[in-house]
């Protein structure tokens, strides 16, 4: 009786909540953890916030833009910033506000398909390369370093040469010189895995090697690669304004802010809106990404602290 009475009050513990409940209540500390991380850094904040505003002006550029970006008036032309063009106009008398609001769709769909690209390419080129070794790791990251050993603007201004200006050739452009770090980093959080145990004792299991990247390594390396992304994003943001300043981006008349400032630097002297508007959205928005990638870096990698 007494062997019972025990069986009967060990099946009595409570397990483990695996409740739909339970994984709500996780999401939910886990989201206060990182509240409570971002009032504590107010330069992470301020670069979420920043981010955040690009997402909403670009969602919703057409309900925000006072005039219509393209169209031109050549008797508005070079107006300084006022009531009816709060940042002026260009010299064909088209709104800059406008232009800027407009730009950040480009802005955002250049971010969002480069590390689309980017971060699958440089997470698979990384943690094959480090899981296999031998001389799958000798091409790959061979290849890598031919990559790295080119400056990114030189490297896509040789691209775009070959595919022609364009804004999707600029995409393209930018996410072959963009991957290399993704690689490397993937690589070297592979490597500090591939002889954990955890790792040992899914192969003495007979887990096959594709098994145990998808579900074991690539997801120890989504924190890292994340972060990169994003502190990648900043970088993005540059060259695409440099292709876009040297006419080899974004093409007439989409109002993209790196040829915003090719096409102003003429009347710059005399029209310092022309290139300072412009040249501020670049700065802050490069900026904010970095005070972003910083934040997420103490928030989802422990080691950092």
């Amino acid at each position: 009786m007494i062997a019972n009475m025990s069986s009967t009050q060990a099946s009595a513990k409570p397990q483990a909540d695996t409740t739909p409940a339970s994984s709500l209540d996780a999401f939910y500390k886990s989201s206060l953890r990182v509240l409570r991380h971002l009032l504590r850094n107010p330069m992470t904040l301020a670069g979420l916030l920043v981010a955040v505003l690009l997402i909403v002006v670009a969602t919703f550029a057409p309900w925000i833009a006072t005039h219509d970006p393209v169209v031109q008036n050549l008797a508005n032309a070079l107006q300084a910033p006022g009531a009816a063009h709060w940042f002026g106009t260009d010299e064909y008398g088209r709104d800059i506000f406008s232009r800027l609001v407009y730009g950040s769709r480009i802005t955002l769909y250049i971010i969002t398909l480069v590390t689309v690209i980017v971060g699958p390419i440089g997470l698979f080129i990384g943690t094959v390369s480090g899981y296999y070794g031998g001389i799958v790791d000798t091409v790959f990251m061979r290849i890598t370093d031919i990559f790295i050993s080119f400056p990114s603007l030189v490297l896509a201004l040789a691209f775009i040469a070959a595919l022609g200006p364009g804004l999707e050739h600029a995409v393209v452009a930018i996410a072959l010189t963009s991957w290399p770090p993704i690689a490397r980093l993937a690589r070297a959080e592979t490597l500090s895995l591939r002889k954990a145990d955890f790792v040992v004792a899914v192969e003495l299991q007979g887990a096959s090697s594709t098994r145990i990247i998808l579900r074991h390594i690539v997801p120890m390396c989504l924190s890292s690669v994340i972060i990169r992304l994003t502190m990648n994003m900043a970088g993005i943001i540059l060259t695409a304004a440099a292709l876009g300043f040297l006419g080899l981006g974004a093409q007439a008349p989409l109002p993209e802010w790196g040829a915003m400032i090719s096409t102003g630097r003429r009347y710059m002297l005399e029209c310092w809106w022309l290139v300072a508007v412009p040249g501020a959205a670049i700065m802050l928005v490069s900026l904010a990404f970095n005070l972003l990638g910083d934040g997420l870096r103490d928030i989802l990698d422990p080691r950092s602290e």
